[in-house]
């Protein structure tokens, strides 16, 4: 019986090293190995072209690579790229390409489906099949990051945590993954650029800012009135506002970053004036803005866009009260790119 290979992403620089040297080679074949992996993401050991045939022959008796592959591309007429990312097992997840004149922007999964139940997104009507390892979450960004220099001429400038999946149910592969995208020894992106994108769970928010993170982290809120929020996000009944508030505003006191509050205005559903009182009243608890985000068609039809008219009172009474407020406009609609779009189907 063959032995399985072991994932040699899933060691360490010193075990790397220390492998080399068991095998009666010097340690710092080990730091060579590891820099050919995640400074310049490379997923074949013939690649490795500063070690001797030998030494790769080696590698390859005793480890395996288990990368990801582009199972299908597709692009959208704004210039938004959709990746179907295959894994080692021959799952699928979604990974998003959004360029802008100024920055280009990687969209990363963190789950295969999604843990939560949130109406609204494509995704959630996914099972949750499992979470993505360190290394896939890494695969996706560096993926983009080539992509982005072969169709835009300069390299990935931000990632967001918005794609497949609640990171948070995701949080030791996520920061994981984190660690090695920002690392200099990875890929050496500033984490002012990353923004990790929860729909509120009180407890991993909390968490997270203990361990004083310098990304950024973004809400899904979509309504401050508990009724609204739990009909159409059932999973924050066990999650009251209360308790996502003070969370947030933990996060404030350890981190002095402001929170974004993602949020959906939908017709018939928070586009009255009481659920605008009541998001500017959440909003004033702890430094914040809001993205007001165009809703894209998912396939239920109890939810639709609201009307410009209830987009701009949010923004009114926003701007009134000193909150920063943006209107994100989507890209990637034609491809099922965009926000709460990503349901894997692309046909493979």
């Amino acid at each position: 019986m063959s032995e399985v290979k072991k994932d040699i992403r899933r060691c360490s620089k010193e075990e790397l090293c220390s492998f080399f040297v068991t095998h009666h080679a010097a340690a710092f074949h080990g730091n060579q190995v590891y820099e050919w992996l995640w400074q310049k993401a490379v997923v074949d050991f013939d690649q490795m072209t500063n070690l001797s045939k030998a030494h790769r022959a080696l590698l390859g008796q005793h480890f395996t690579i288990n990368h990801t592959d582009i199972a299908d591309v597709q692009h959208s007429d704004d210039g938004t790229i959709k990746n179907a990312v295959r894994l080692f097992d021959g799952k699928i997840v979604e990974s998003v390409l959004i360029p802008t004149k100024s920055r280009t922007t990687a969209c990363v999964s963190s789950q295969v489906g999604c843990s939560l139940d949130c109406n609204f997104c494509a995704t959630a009507q996914l099972k949750r099949m499992r979470n993505l390892n360190p290394d896939e979450i890494f695969d996706q960004v560096a993926t983009i990051n080539k992509q982005s220099v072969e169709h835009f001429q300069r390299p990935l400038s931000n990632i967001v945590f918005m794609g497949m999946g609640e990171p948070m149910m995701n949080y030791a592969n996520v920061m994981k993954a984190i660690a090695k995208i920002t690392s200099p020894e990875g890929m050496g992106m500033s984490p002012r650029r990353i923004t990790v994108s929860t729909s509120g769970i009180p407890k991993m928010i909390i968490k997270m800012a203990d361990e004083h993170p310098r990304f950024k982290l973004a809400v899904s809120l979509h309504s401050a009135v508990e009724e609204t929020r739990n009909k159409i996000m059932p999973f924050s009944e066990t999650f009251p506002l209360t308790a996502l508030r003070d969370a947030i505003q933990y996060w404030y006191s350890k981190t002095k970053e402001r929170v974004t509050y993602e949020y959906v205005v939908w017709k018939d559903i928070n586009d009255n004036a009481a659920e605008v009182k009541a998001l500017v009243a959440f909003c004033k608890h702890t430094p914040s803005k809001v993205n007001l985000i165009e809703y894209n068609p998912v396939g239920n039809d109890a939810f639709a866009q609201a009307d410009e008219t209830a987009i701009d009172q949010y923004v009114a009474a926003l701007s009134k009260h000193q909150i920063p407020v943006t209107i994100r406009r989507s890209r990637g609609k034609d491809i099922d790119a965009a926000c709460g779009q990503l349901a894997n189907k692309t046909k493979l």
